[in-house]
């Protein structure tokens, strides 16, 4: 059993857990995901690691609550225990030898991003991040990222925090002006994904993209997370998840993450109401 340390809500949909697993924290690097479960009978969720504490042996994860096993999970509370926690999986970020790097991060996938800046900023890189966020109450890791960053942009689609505009707008602009780096790491929504490789591409800047939001079970035997890199078959969570962004079919990733939306938010509402009915 893994203990759930704290919990924090960093908006409405979104929460973060410090996970006491110390074998986990142990090999824990940038770029790796664990996969747990919230009860013995509920579903695998791969989620991916946030940070990690090797003195603490604690591994946090931040996960927005998009179906009925992140609801179940969200219910539970500092101090009590979850059966399954297992990790780290999946290949950790290349970051031998870069110098200066730009980590473009959007919505939640910002909670993976965020340690990949971290690691670069202590490994003596130059660092620019770029965050964005549908509006002000979205926002997180806003602190964390600037601690990380000798560049930092914050962008909103609506314009009610920092700049308004998507990601690409400041990545453009540094990008127009001549500025150039050893490589763009780009972690969000795949539709996000998909223009930040657009913008890179004409540039020759290599960008490597988190295939993470399309996984499912985290063992590749669901082939929930198969795509195409390359005119070839991965799968995110064997073979990645992270991969080149200019070699990733996006439109057809786009396709296939759609599938399940209609399940997934009946399984939630169906989740949703059992609570409801265990507090009356």
């Amino acid at each position: 059993m893994y203990q759930i340390v704290s919990k924090e809500s960093l908006n409405p949909t979104v929460t973060k857990m410090e996970i006491l697993a110390p074998f986990v924290a142990k090999k824990a690097l940038p770029g790796q995901f664990i996969i747990l479960r919230v009860d013995e009978n509920g579903e695998r969720i791969p989620l991916t690691v946030a940070d990690y504490d090797r003195e603490k042996g604690t591994v946090t994860i931040i996960f927005q609550i998009v179906g009925a096993a992140t609801e179940m999970l969200d219910h539970k509370k500092a101090g009590e225990f979850i059966p399954d926690f297992v990790g780290p999986l999946g290949r950790p970020t290349h970051l031998e030898g870069l110098k200066k790097v730009c980590v473009v991060g959007g919505g939640v996938g910002c909670a993976i991003a965020m340690p990949v800046a971290k690691a670069l900023k202590a490994q003596g890189c130059e660092v620019t991040s770029i965050i964005g966020f549908r509006n002000k109450d979205l926002v997180i890791l806003e602190e964390e990222f600037k601690a990380a960053s000798d560049k930092f942009y914050m962008m909103t689609d609506d314009g009610s925090y920092g700049r308004q505009g998507n990601v690409c707008v400041p990545l453009n602009e540094m990008l127009e002006s001549g500025e150039r780096f050893d490589e763009v790491i780009t972690i969000g929504p795949l539709i996000m994904m998909k223009f930040v490789c657009a913008a890179t591409k004409p540039y020759g800047v290599k960008t490597i993209a988190s295939m993470n939001p399309i996984m499912i079970d985290g063992t590749g035997m669901c082939g929930g997370c198969r795509l195409t890199v390359g005119g070839k078959m991965k799968f995110a969570c064997v073979d990645g998840p992270e991969f080149d962004g200019h070699e990733i079919d996006f439109d057809e990733a786009m396709s296939r993450s759609r599938t399940y939306a209609e399940f997934e938010a009946k399984e939630r509402e169906t989740a949703c109401n059992l609570f409801k009915k265990e507090v009356e």
